[in-house]
């Protein structure tokens, strides 16, 4: 397709990847919630993680945007890498910091 960039194809992938995680942590279906209960997380924290991604998603569209969505992702995902790290769920850590590392091609190409 003429005109579609490396970058915007990545911008649609991360948009989709958060999209796709903000719905299933707003749907909480019980396996989400009991991996947030074995973390140690109040039972309504999957909402707040749900919004986050959603807006995360929202935000990266948009040229004007995009850094806050970028600095955004970066929070939410740090924060579920650090939380897989700490349960010692090391390999559950490798999906963020892929994700991590295509927020910040983004952001610095």
């Amino acid at each position: 397709m003429p005109g579609l960039s490396a970058r915007w194809v990545l911008v649609g992938l991360l948009v989709a990847f958060f999209v796709f995680g903000g719905l299933a942590n707003l749907v909480g279906p019980k396996v989400i919630s009991d991996e947030y209960a074995r973390w140690g997380y109040p039972a309504w924290f999957h909402f707040v993680t749900g919004v986050l991604e959603v807006a995360t998603a929202a935000l990266l569209p948009f040229p004007e945007t995009r850094r806050v969505g970028i600095v955004l992702g970066c929070c939410v995902m740090l924060a579920a890498v650090g939380t897989v790290i700490l349960n010692r769920e090391y390999a559950h850590a490798i999906p963020g910091l892929v994700v991590l590392g295509l927020l910040a091609f983004v952001g610095w190409s």
